[in-house]
């Protein structure tokens, strides 16, 4: 996901998209321990992404208060 199509997303979304984020993560966490791992960027992109999603959660939370 790219920052436009984030930033278009209502907070709940957002949430929702964090949560699947962080399952996601752990997931991939769990296959590299056991060696299953096929493709190891692809834990990077996922912490980049949820990284990008709390970032503009929490800019978005700021701006409604």
């Amino acid at each position: 996901m790219n920052v436009e199509e984030i930033r278009e997303l209502s907070i709940d979304v957002l949430r929702d998209r964090e949560k699947e984020l962080d399952d996601q993560l752990f997931r991939l966490r769990i296959q590299k321990s056991m060696g299953q791992l096929e493709a190891p960027a692809k834990v990077r992109d996922v912490r980049r992404d949820l990284a990008r999603v709390k970032t503009i959660l929490r800019e978005k939370e700021q701006a409604q208060a």
